[in-house]
């Protein structure tokens, strides 16, 4: 006598789970690489640090280009997708704002971290 519970199509309940869990996976993990595809695509608005800039101008245009980044990447109710997405334009934000210390700062210790920011991040931007 067979155990199997079947469904009027004449697949096993047990079947059914597997092949739906399978399905799930490889639509998670289509939209993973579409997030990923469209993330490369984004086109980052980075500064341009002309000569005559202050400071402040090269702080706040490096705040502007990475908030204009993530408040126009969509979201998809994915944590992951959505955690992973959203960071790459922060990290490259904090990036940017590393090269501004590097370039106007004296302070020997915040210099240090920010080349320490810099590859550090760059590192986790190429992870994500």
């Amino acid at each position: 006598m067979d155990s199997y519970v079947y469904t009027p199509d004449g697949i096993a309940l047990g079947q059914q789970k597997a092949l739906a869990s399978k399905l799930d996976y490889f639509r998670f993990s289509l939209l993973l690489i579409l997030f990923i595809a469209l993330s490369l695509l984004v086109c980052y608005p980075l500064p341009v640090y002309a000569d005559n800039l202050s400071v402040n101008d090269a702080l706040n245009q490096a705040m502007i280009s990475m908030n204009t980044v993530m408040s126009s990447t969509p979201m998809i109710t994915n944590p992951d997708i959505d955690f992973a997405v959203m960071m790459i334009p922060h990290h490259q934000g904090a990036v940017e704002m590393a090269k501004v210390e590097l370039r106007y700062g004296t302070d020997s210790r915040l210099r240090r971290l920010a080349q320490e920011i810099i590859v550090t991040q760059q590192s986790e931007i190429a992870l994500m």
